[in-house]
This record gives C-alpha cells, sequence and structure tokens, in this order.
C-alpha cells in the first residue's frame, strides 16, 4: 500500500512539474529545444518511474528506522536549503556547501566530503557555465 501512495504522490508531483515547465516564458529568440524541454524529459521520467511503482510494488518493504528517516528529512531540508541560498549565495558556495554535507551524511570523512562538495561544484560550474554558457546564480562573489 505505502509504494502505490508513494507512486501517486510521484505521479502527481511529475504532472505538476511538467505542467509548471510548460508555462516557462521563451524569448523570441531562443534555440530550437528552448527551456521548457529538459525539465520536461526530467518530469516524464519521473512519471514512469512513478507508474512502474504503482504497477509493481513492492511486495514486503523494508522501511527505515526512524533515524534513518530523520536523516532523510535533513537530507531533504539540505536541499531545500541549497534551493533559497543560490540566489543569495551563489552557485558555487551553495553547491560546496550541500554537495559537502550529503556526502559527509553518506559515510565519508569529513575533510574527504568538503573535497568532494569542492569539486562537484567546481566541475559543474565548468562544464555548465564555462563550456555551455549557461546562466548559473551568481552570488556576491560573482560565481
Amino acid at each position: 500500500m505505502g509504494d502505490r501512495l508513494f507512486g501517486g504522490i510521484g505521479l502527481a508531483l511529475a504532472a505538476f512539474y511538467v505542467w509548471q515547465a510548460t508555462t516557462i516564458q521563451v524569448s523570441f529568440i531562443s534555440d530550437p529545444v528552448g527551456p521548457k524541454t529538459f525539465p520536461i524529459i526530467i518530469g516524464a521520467l519521473m512519471a514512469l518511474a512513478s507508474l512502474a511503482i504503482i504497477v509493481r510494488p513492492d511486495p514486503r518493504p523494508d522501511w527505515p528506522a526512524a533515524g534513518r528517516l530523520a536523516e532523510l528529512g535533513a537530507a531533504v531540508l539540505v536541499m531545500v536549503a541549497y534551493a533559497y541560498s543560490l540566489p543569495v549565495i551563489g552557485f558555487v558556495p551553495a553547491t560546496v556547501l550541500a554537495a559537502a554535507y550529503l556526502s559527509w551524511r553518506l559515510g565519508t570523512a569529513p575533510i574527504t566530503a568538503l573535497i568532494s562538495g569542492v569539486g562537484t561544484a567546481v566541475g559543474i560550474y565548468v562544464i555548465f557555465h564555462l563550456i555551455l554558457g549557461l546562466t548559473l546564480a551568481e552570488g556576491p562573489l560573482g560565481i
């Protein structure tokens, strides 16, 4: 029952995500693919995954203990804080903090998690901003 409920919530979120993607304003000067395509693809993949969960639920799911649920909740809060901090402190610092925290919670040592966060942020910045020319959130440092 829980899998089907989770799948239904995922399907509703996917539909909302695709609907919101279709409301993105497109200027008359844009590439043929446009800014709507990637979010719609992500929403469609989420819908397919949710349908798979609904159609083939796990007959005996193993629910995590309360401590693990709290850690999952903390990870969700970190991602929400990440989204809110992007325009305030910029892409690179926000990504370093979020990626380092999540890496640390996945079991790496704190210094290794920090190195991983820096590598993730710089790598994504180089690929998306410098190579592909996409605009990323700029904070007070301009990165």
